[in-house]
């Protein structure tokens, strides 16, 4: 019988994310495994070079993206990781901040296999767009038990 995986160092990642700049989107390929998993409300990408190309896409559509880490959990070989990302849209002043929770799956070498980002993207984002945030409005107001 093999001996259990030893806990995965999330530091390293979270260093990744809350280090992010257009020049280190690279390092990603050192730290997760070649056939990654990453999915969030707008994506479910398979490869860390399509993962790269889209944090890539990222910077190129907005301005002083940033990622912090404000808390975190462990089981086993996941992490759970509390965090708050603010960016501006181009041409707009004000930033905008979506907060939400990733699921950070390791393999047995340290490597990231999976990373599953769970936050409100009707809220979030989907609201503050000008007609649809309108009509979401409504729709909340209307469903709202106060």
């Amino acid at each position: 019988m093999s001996a259990p995986a030893a806990t995965p160092d999330p530091l390293p990642y979270i260093r990744y994310y809350e280090t992010l700049s257009r020049a280190s989107v690279g390092e990603l390929r050192r730290l997760a495994s070649v056939d990654m998993r990453f999915a969030d409300p707008f994506n479910d990408l398979r490869g860390v070079e399509r993962v790269v190309a889209m944090l890539e896409r990222m910077f190129d559509e907005l301005d002083e993206p940033r990622f912090s880490v404000i808390d975190r959990a462990v089981s086993g070989p996941i992490w759970y990781l509390r965090w708050r990302f603010t960016a501006r849209l181009r041409r707009r002043a004000t930033p905008w901040t979506v907060e939400g929770m990733s699921e950070v799956h390791y393999d047995r070498q340290g490597r990231v296999i999976a990373h599953i980002d769970h936050w409100d993207s009707g809220v979030q984002f989907y609201a503050r767009l000008p007609v649809i945030g309108w009509l979401i409005g409504l729709v909340r107001r209307r469903m709202s038990a106060g």
